[in-house]
């Protein structure tokens, strides 16, 4: 028989854990999957690619840390209500509300907007761990636009010399269309640059 739900005791973030776990084990076995056309992607524009990668290193860790933060204070909270509060080491997001309890310790519970109170003060002590994600979210995404405005601007610079370096006087039309095929892999590359950042930041971003 299933345990009832518990309203005056915290639930364990370990769900969101788990999410986490799982959402990176989907990714990755789709990286698995296309893996040869990734690398080929990444070495389109190593450079701002590497950037837009560590940056999402950074998020992925920081997520973690976010989720990992809170299983002390829920151990705290709940420990307190079962009045073992002095056995678990003192909370760090909730120290101050840990100095406003102190006096509640003796009783039996905390009531529901007690509790309320407290969620409501974690995740105050969270907004900025959550902006510092919201901000490599944008930088992933602005990375990705970077590279592409870049890849575009060597497209059309590559386009204008092909276009220059054509002598249409020249009544060789073959040696004409091999000048030209050989002149239209830079703005190719060039394209290869611009996409593979948009794609490798909005996945990033994810």
């Amino acid at each position: 028989m299933t345990q009832g739900y518990d309203p005056y005791h915290l639930a364990s973030p370990a769900v969101y854990l788990v999410k986490i776990v799982i959402f990176l084990i989907l990714a990755a076995l789709v990286a698995a999957i296309l893996s040869q056309q990734i690398l080929t992607f990444f070495w389109a524009n190593p450079f701002i690619n590497s950037m837009i990668f560590f940056a999402l290193f950074i998020g992925i860790f920081l997520s973690f840390r976010q989720v990992f933060r809170l299983f002390p204070e829920v151990k705290w909270v709940n420990s307190l209500q079962d009045g073992g509060s002095s056995q678990v080491r003192p909370p760090i997001l909730l120290a101050p509300v840990a100095g406003l309890l102190r006096e509640r310790i003796g009783e039996a519970i905390i009531t529901p907007s007690s509790m309320r109170s407290i969620l409501d003060s974690v995740g105050n002590r969270l907004d900025e761990a959550k902006d510092t994600s919201r901000y490599l979210t944008g930088l992933l995404v602005f990375l990705g636009l970077m590279g592409t405005f870049y890849g575009l601007l060597e497209t059309v610079s590559s386009v204008a010399g092909v276009i220059n370096a054509l002598d249409v006087t020249s009544a060789d039309s073959t040696a004409l269309f091999a000048n030209l095929k050989e002149g239209l892999a830079a703005p190719l590359g060039g394209m290869g640059t611009a996409f593979s950042s948009s794609l490798f930041g909005l996945a990033g971003s994810l």
